[in-house]
């Protein structure tokens, strides 16, 4: 019975967004650099070379666009102070200051670190048309962004933990397992 009640909030909370993005189809938040083209990124890796690089769920979430199910990630309920890294380019994109419970599933923010840290990438999949974020050294993918969020940006950065490396404040930025040695 809770598993069907978090299911069906879940639908509710999905449709709501989907009526949100769907109103605002050719608005965007105004203050994020968003490609509307096919950009070249700093990163610039063969998919044997991210397959080696990320575990399998990071590889279909950032490469593939793949969503975690909803409540299933690690950062979801997570509050710990720290900086939030992408794990596809280990670069800092969102920080514990900005994270709030969104209620949505997914670890939520209203402000990414800093203007140059993602990307907004128009998504026209799955009937509707979104903003999806990506990390803006790699394009990889880390979730999307709404209109539905907290004061002051009105924004919900919607991401997936997988996405996601946590550094609590104070430690060291993460590094690649090549760069360790």
């Amino acid at each position: 019975m809770k598993t069907r009640i978090m299911l069906f909030s879940g639908l509710v909370i999905l449709l709501v967004a989907s009526v949100i993005t769907l109103k605002s189809q050719e608005d965007h938040p105004s203050d994020i650099n968003i490609e509307q083209d096919k950009p070249k990124y700093e990163i610039q890796l063969s998919e044997k070379e991210w397959k080696e690089r990320l575990s399998p769920l990071q590889y279909a979430v950032l490469r593939e666009q793949a969503t975690e199910t909803m409540f299933s990630g690690k950062y979801n309920k997570f509050y710990e102070k720290g900086t939030y890294y992408s794990a596809a380019s280990l670069q800092p994109i969102f920080s514990s200051e900005t994270k709030y419970d969104s209620k949505s599933g997914w670890p939520s923010f209203w402000k990414p670190i800093s203007d140059d840290a993602i990307k907004l990438v128009k998504d026209t999949s799955e009937g509707m048309v979104r903003w999806e974020v990506v990390d803006s050294k790699s394009g990889s993918h880390l979730g999307h962004v709404f209109e539905d969020g907290p004061a002051p940006t009105g924004l919900r950065y919607c991401l997936n933990s997988a996405a996601l490396i946590f550094v609590p404040e104070g430690g060291a930025p993460p590094k690649f397992k090549k760069d360790n040695n």
